[in-house]
């Protein structure tokens, strides 16, 4: 429950704000600085993450869902779909606008708090995603294309690619040029667009601290029963392929099960690329400032800090 002055914080806050983002790369603490600033400020938690979406990826996604009971702090998109689902950031874009607008009427403060730069992008600078049906006849002529040809129409119709992941994958580069298309044949109408004003922190770790502090944490996820997570969703039925595409825990460690490395080469190897893709998150969150959106950035993830900070910038 938010103190005399914690009440009085939150009402300046809302006089210029309606979300609070704490954002960063993996293994930086984010997730236990929102659950606290929730607790203290009256809040609820809107996962900014694309693979904590799935039910029965828990050690792998990192959710720490016992971080939120622990603290009776409600959370949103977490669980939400089966792990044979798809989630685009179309979908978790409009399931961002109607929990965080069910929070706003609760009267409640949303943070949002995540690591996947293209949704919290989405929702930082309003992406514009319109709901487009399948095109037989557009999908048909592109079957033969190469991937070369196919990255050049994409960027003819689209020069500022959102998600260059788009570019490396046949499928989605097919549907991102299915989605340009329609964009530019239809008009706009069905967009659906909350007006959001966003206070973002961004937690900054230090490298060699922050390479220490993924390897322990890779450790702890293994020993608490990752492997046995991966192996879960395969007698649920997923294809191998399926598992590869949650990414960098879910990939290597169906690489051990299936033999094609052993457990010493799996955590070597996890351990490389888990810090290679905490880089890589931060060229996310550089190319977003550049693009406009002010990240205040953070050494640590002291609450009582944290909460000095958010008054300060609410002056």
């Amino acid at each position: 429950m938010p103190t005399g002055a914690e009440e009085e914080l939150i009402h300046r806050f809302g006089r210029r704000y309606n979300l609070l983002v704490i954002l960063g790369p993996t293994a930086t603490g984010k997730t236990g600085l929102a659950v606290g600033l929730a607790g203290r400020l009256g809040g609820e938690i809107l996962s900014a993450d694309s693979r904590q979406v799935y039910r029965g990826m828990d050690l792998g996604t990192g959710k720490d869902l016992n971080e939120y009971i622990a603290e009776d702090v409600p959370y949103h998109l977490i669980d939400v779909f089966d792990p044979g689902e798809e989630c685009s950031v179309f979908t978790y874009q409009r399931l961002f606008y109607r929990c965080f607008e069910q929070i706003i009427k609760r009267g409640k403060l949303p943070l949002m708090v995540g690591g996947t730069g293209l949704y919290l992008d989405a929702v930082i600078r309003g992406y514009h995603l319109p709901s487009v049906p399948e095109n037989p006849e557009l999908r048909k002529e592109l079957e033969g294309q190469q991937m070369a040809a196919l990255c050049r129409r994409l960027l003819s119709l689209c020069p500022q690619v959102h998600n260059t992941t788009d570019l490396r994958e046949r499928k989605r580069l097919v549907r991102a040029i299915e989605i340009a298309e329609f964009t530019r044949a239809h008009c706009e109408d069905d967009q659906y667009h909350v007006p959001v004003f966003p206070l973002v922190l961004g937690v900054h770790c230090e490298r060699e601290k922050l390479r220490h502090r993924i390897a322990d944490r890779l450790e702890a996820r293994l020993a608490a029963g990752m492997i046995d997570e991966v192996q879960a969703l395969k007698k649920r039925g997923l294809s191998w392929e399926r598992i590869d595409s949650f990414g960098l825990e879910y990939r290597y460690i169906g690489l051990y099960l299936r033999g094609q490395m052993n457990r010493g080469e799996m955590f070597a190897t996890l351990n490389i690329r888990i810090c290679q893709f905490a880089k890589r998150q931060m060229t996310w969150f550089r190319r977003m400032e550049r693009y406009g959106v002010l990240i205040h950035w953070i050494k640590n993830t002291d609450v009582d800090e944290t909460i000095s900070l958010i008054a300060r910038l609410t002056i």
